[in-house]
């Protein structure tokens, strides 16, 4: 479930709720590349976990407008990732925004295929295409091509790097045209 805590009405969690879950599931029945998308060999979970910037990305509903957008992972006791997305809506001083879908490593050999549970029984495809030696920079794509988010330890990454991870986008069949730089600053 989408727990929106800058509305704490349970009205709003569940109207956040049912749209997301269209959402997704409109975007799981739409056309595109058929094709899987590969992913890293293998994640060290652990080292994985914490917080990632989001630099760019093909933003969903939800994130149109962000500034300042993290995601955080932790793994949970029973093996699922809690996850703790937050950003500023429209602008640095927007209202603060903060979801917690929670991650289900669906292939356990690579750690690179995980379900993401936004609303329940719905787990929107996430698989972690890139990842440097670092685990500094990351890419987290979908099968569909629709969405994707170029993430890092920092809130910018060097230029270089990024025309490199977009060159390596269009190489796996995405539309870069569609992606956007999020905005980040911090004091």
């Amino acid at each position: 479930m989408i727990a929106d805590r800058s509305k704490g009405s349970p009205g709003a969690w569940l109207r956040a709720g049912v749209t997301c879950l269209t959402v997704f599931a409109l975007a799981s029945c739409a056309g595109g590349p058929s094709q899987e998308l590969k992913t890293v060999e293998h994640v060290d979970l652990e080292r994985f976990m914490g917080d990632w910037y989001v630099v760019a990305n093909i933003p969903t509903f939800i994130e149109k407008g962000a500034h300042n957008a993290v995601e955080s992972y932790k793994i949970d006791e029973d093996g699922s990732i809690a996850t703790t997305f937050t950003f500023r809506k429209d602008g640095f001083d927007g209202e603060l925004k903060t979801y917690n879908p929670r991650g289900f490593v669906e292939d356990r050999q690579s750690n690179a295929v995980w379900g993401m549970r936004f609303v329940w029984p719905v787990k929107a495809d996430y698989r972690i295409i890139w990842l440097d030696e670092a685990y500094s920079q990351t890419v987290i794509g979908r099968n569909k091509r629709d969405y994707v988010w170029i993430m890092a330890r920092k809130p910018t990454i060097a230029d270089a790097d990024y025309r490199r991870i977009i060159e390596f986008l269009d190489a796996q069949g995405y539309d870069t045209t569609r992606i956007r730089k999020v905005p980040q600053r911090w004091e």
